[in-house]
């Protein structure tokens, strides 16, 4: 990362295994290796032992509560952050970064959220909170914010006097029953063999509630307390991208215009309005890393389902929250499905496409109709089909770029 550069860039590089050892940062790597919450290089594991579609099904039992917060962001509401417990499968934990945080640096996996703004630790000293904490007396290069600053005002449910200068507080919501108090603080920051100076972050200090947060949150959303305003990093890149759309009421969501769907050759027919962008209803497209499986609004998603039924050999059954399961020996002789946006094209892979059970004899179409209890006009490409893919964000031009990545 150039951090004098004027340009903001960053790269995110999902994957699941990597031909090198996936555990260790590769010299001069400019990527952000986002690790699977439950995969060899992450310290989290599962409640039970499982199969990866049983995980899968798990992970994505959440995502109506994940897409209820994102649809209450839209329409300005307020609720609960979606965090579960450490000790639970995180609903928005479904990736992790490694960082390293002070000086000396202190290892920290801390969860991806391209939803949200700012970031968070668990600190020590604090009140409720799991057993591994960054300790700020530990690092010489740490220190606070007070209100005065301007970063103070990024945070929501900030707690400082009218008067005199005092260090900035926050609360925050999130788990459903659960909220955490912090103070507004800076260290350094190293990831992806880069340095960021004095980024500023919430050092929490107390929780209250029945979970138990996990070792921070990393918010890569469009504001400017995210890690992408911050890092300030120009990423040279010759990746296709398509134009990042905004939504006043919703800044920090990454929309993007999806002009339609393949099953295929085949152009799936879709009326123009399933797929438009409305900044002032939020409905639309975006691309989020917290959200486990894709979902598309209902008539969408039945479009592109009977489509699929047509390459494809029943009986078809119900698996969980899929209901487009099949004998997997057909799974060979199936079309792929190809996201089209402005710009560019998103060819699933098998495995972004198909799921398939523990016993390997059935496969899933792994795509599902948005819940109905949340806006019914927003699609969410979720991470199971950002998986094996290098995703850009390039938040100063407003563009978002897509590449096949060949990590397995």
């Amino acid at each position: 990362m150039d951090f004098t550069a004027t340009f903001l860039f960053f790269a995110l590089f999902i994957s699941s295994i990597q031909a090198v050892d996936p555990c260790s940062s590769r010299p001069q790597n400019k990527d952000l290796s986002v690790i699977p919450i439950y995969g060899r290089c992450s310290p989290f594991k599962p409640p039970k032992p499982e199969s990866w579609v049983d995980t899968v099904i798990n992970m994505a039992s959440k995502d109506p509560a994940r897409l209820k917060y994102l649809s209450s962001l839209v329409a300005q509401k307020t609720t609960a952050v979606p965090i579960a417990s450490g000790q639970q499968v995180l609903s928005i934990g479904n990736y992790v970064v490694k960082v390293k945080l002070g000086t000396p640096g202190q290892v920290m996996f801390m969860v991806l959220d391209t939803s949200n703004n700012v970031a968070w630790v668990p600190c020590s000293g604090c009140t409720g909170c799991s057993a591994t904490t960054f300790l700020p007396s530990a690092s010489s290069s740490y220190g606070s914010l007070d209100c005065s600053l301007p970063q103070c005002n990024q945070v929501h449910g900030l707690s400082c006097p009218a008067t005199a200068a005092a260090a900035c507080f926050f609360n925050q919501s999130y788990g459903g029953d659960s909220s955490f108090s912090a103070n507004l603080a800076q260290d350094s920051l190293t990831l992806a063999n880069d340095v960021i100076p004095n980024f500023a972050f919430g050092c929490i200090n107390s929780i209250s509630g029945n979970s138990i947060p996990p070792q921070g949150l990393l918010g890569m959303g469009r504001g400017p307390m995210s890690l992408l305003s911050q890092s300030g990093s120009l990423y040279k890149s010759n990746i296709r991208t398509t134009p990042l759309l905004k939504s006043p009421h919703r800044p920090s969501l990454y929309y993007v215009n999806l002009t339609g769907v393949s099953v295929g050759r085949v152009r799936v027919p879709i009326p123009p309005e399933w797929l438009a962008f409305n900044p002032t209803t939020g409905a639309g497209t975006i691309i989020d890393s917290g959200t486990v499986v894709t979902r598309f609004v209902q008539p969408l998603y039945e479009a592109i389902r009977n489509e699929f039924v047509k390459h494809a050999k029943g009986p078809f059954s119900t698996i969980g929250l899929f209901d487009t399961c099949f004998e997997a020996k057909a799974e060979v002789e199936l079309p792929s499905l190809t996201l089209h946006f402005e710009g560019l094209s998103m060819k699933l892979p098998m495995e972004n496409t198909f799921l398939h059970t523990s016993a390997g004899s059935r496969a899933c179409l792994a795509i599902a109709p948005a819940p109905n209890n949340v806006n019914a006009a927003m699609n969410v490409i979720a991470n199971l089909q950002q998986q094996n893919q290098r995703i850009l964000f390039d938040v100063a031009n407003s563009r978002l770029g897509i590449s096949r990545e060949a990590c397995n």
